[in-house]
């Protein structure tokens, strides 16, 4: 049975100059690493310049990963160095004198009575996210506002892929509940 290596091998391999390892590691992770980027930057050039930087560490700095620091996850480390280089962005922008573009979800005021509804709605469902518990909001947060696929999921968070099918259904169905 040929198994793929997990994430934390492809890092050490990449740190012995293994250019698969890394490509791999690269193809794995870039979606979801693009997806959290967006989630906190609207700039599509801030975005792309923070990956290419965070795969460049990667490739320079791969002996320094250290499982024991980031609970032995790679693809958290890799959030780490990318949180890092948004940061180090958004300085850099700060110090030009220019804000990076925030996303406008809306542009055209709601009615009020949309926004009565929106905020007894909101309050509600803020109420009921509250009450899952720890691990059924982690998913629904990597899923729903991140944007991550099952599988991507699985990668951050360190869980089988089942699972994360399992936490997401359970969550939707006791905020169903919740909100009925």
């Amino acid at each position: 049975m040929n198994q793929d290596p997990d994430e934390a091998t492809l890092v050490r391999r990449t740190a012995a100059g293994d250019r698969e390892a890394f490509a791999e590691l690269y193809r794995r992770t870039s979606p979801w690493l693009l997806a959290r980027l967006h989630r906190r930057c609207a700039d599509d050039d801030v975005v792309a310049d923070v990956v290419q930087e965070t795969y460049l560490t990667v490739w320079r700095s791969a002996g320094s990963f250290a499982p024991e620091g980031v609970d032995g996850s790679a693809v958290g480390w890799l959030w780490t160095i990318a949180a890092h280089r948004l940061i180090d962005a958004f300085r850099r922008r700060a110090r030009q004198a220019q804000k990076p573009p925030i996303a406008l979800s809306e542009t055209v005021a709601p009615a009020a009575e949309d926004e009565v509804l929106a905020g007894r709605v909101g309050h509600e469902l803020e109420q009921a996210l509250l009450e899952l518990p720890a691990e059924a909001r982690q998913v629904l947060r990597a899923m729903v506002l991140d944007g991550l696929s099952v599988r991507e999921t699985s990668l951050l968070l360190g869980i089988p892929e089942n699972t994360v099918k399992t936490r997401a259904r359970r969550a939707r169905i006791a905020l169903r509940e919740a909100l009925s």
